[in-house]
């Protein structure tokens, strides 16, 4: 019988991933229903009925359909409260206070490491896999950003063992696809494992059983 939950999109999406992690830390069954971009499948009827700005990933539950994979982990914390992994968005006895110190990393996420580590991890891992040109101004330029952003995260790993304090929470996971790109798939791992505090971070999440099998995930061949 299928799963009931589906997740639409690549696998070697960075967003496909974030939702697939999230997924297997509570302990979710679901399914992934590929979509093929270089045929233009996520622009196709069906699919914008899912995601209307054609995008990846979308999820389909008995429930709802979500799009934009941080909205889709925070649903599945939520709808999935009793599953699997029960304090990703903080403990209930913390209340507001303690999901708020997960959400404003999830926002810092989104809002200042996102753009410049996917920006380089497009210019670095996929463009020569897709067949074009690395455009190196672009990798200096995010890089440079980046780099701000890192040692922000490097003094206050410092001080807490995880992004919202002594638990892995959702704010780690949504870091973990892009710095995942940007460690194992270029030649910029050293902005991580240099410095000793995120090497530290980054050798703890990425040894969860969630993420090892993400990566399982994404190592299974492609349909031709």
């Amino acid at each position: 019988m299928a799963a009931p939950v589906t997740v639409y999109g690549p696998m070697i999406s960075p967003a496909v991933a974030r939702v697939a992690a999230c997924l297997l830390e509570k302990d979710v069954p679901f399914q992934v229903e590929p979509v093929d971009m270089s045929k233009g499948e996520h622009k196709s009827p069906s699919f914008l009925k899912l995601q209307p700005f054609g995008q990846v990933p979308a999820f389909k539950d008995s429930l709802t359909t979500v799009f934009e994979s941080r909205a889709i982990c925070r649903y599945i914390c939520d709808q999935y409260a009793d599953s699997g992994n029960k304090t990703l968005m903080g403990r209930k006895e913390d209340g507001v206070v303690g999901r708020a110190a997960i959400e404003k990393w999830i926002e810092a996420e989104g809002q200042s490491f996102n753009p410049p580590s996917l920006a380089m991890a497009f210019q670095l891992a996929f463009a020569p896999f897709m067949g074009r040109a690395t455009d190196m101004a672009v990798v200096e330029q995010n890089e440079a950003k980046l780099v701000k952003v890192l040692d922000v995260y490097e003094q206050w790993l410092g001080e807490n063992q995880y992004f919202a304090g002594d638990e892995f929470s959702l704010a780690d996971l949504v870091h973990m696809p892009n710095t995942d790109l940007l460690v194992r798939k270029t030649n910029k791992a050293g902005l991580f494992t240099e410095r000793k505090n995120l090497a530290r971070w980054w050798d703890e999440v990425s040894a969860r059983p969630s993420w090892k099998k993400v990566v399982e995930l994404q190592n299974v061949p492609r349909p031709s």
